[in-house]
């Protein structure tokens, strides 16, 4: 997911009535979860973005 950061993506699990979706960044040594959550539209929210971000920021700053 460019919208996030390099080397983030987006897995989707679906269900009969919604789809659950999980956001991680793969790291030369780690691979950070950064957001899971369940919509039943195609747009991720953009509060889901901006939580993502400022996760992968806290993660890049360690």
């Amino acid at each position: 997911m460019s919208g996030i950061g390099k080397a983030c993506h987006e897995l989707r699990v679906p269900e009969a009535t919604k789809t659950w979706r999980i956001v991680d960044h793969v790291a030369a040594d780690a691979v950070v979860i950064l957001e899971v959550f369940a919509t039943t539209t195609q747009k991720t929210p953009n509060s889901v973005i901006a939580i993502c971000r400022a996760r992968l920021r806290m993660f890049t700053s360690i």
